[in-house]
C-alpha cells in the first residue's frame, strides 16, 4: 500500500504528544521524526484518510504550532 507524504515543522516539546495522539487514530497515519534539531516530523498518511488527518492536524493546531514544510529531501 503507497502511502501519502506530509512534512511538517513542529514544537519540539510536542513531538511525542503528536506521536501519541496519530498511534491512537489506529492506521490512518504513522508520525517519524525527519529532523530532531529542527523539529520536522513526516506524515505517512494511509490512502483514504488525507481527510481524517486534516481534521486531527487542525484539532492540534488549536493547542501547538504545527506548519506545513514545503520541501524536504529524505
Amino acid at each position: 500500500m503507497k502511502t501519502i507524504s506530509k512534512f511538517y515543522s513542529i514544537e519540539k516539546k510536542s513531538v511525542g504528544f503528536v506521536k501519541f495522539i496519530f498511534e491512537a487514530y489506529d492506521g490512518i497515519a504513522v508520525v517519524e521524526t525527519i529532523d530532531r534539531q529542527a523539529s520536522i516530523i513526516k506524515l505517512h498518511i494511509a490512502p483514504g484518510c488525507e481527510g481524517d488527518v486534516d481534521d486531527v492536524l487542525n484539532e492540534l493546531k488549536k493547542e501547538i504550532l504545527i506548519e506545513p514544510v514545503s520541501k524536504i529531501i529524505d
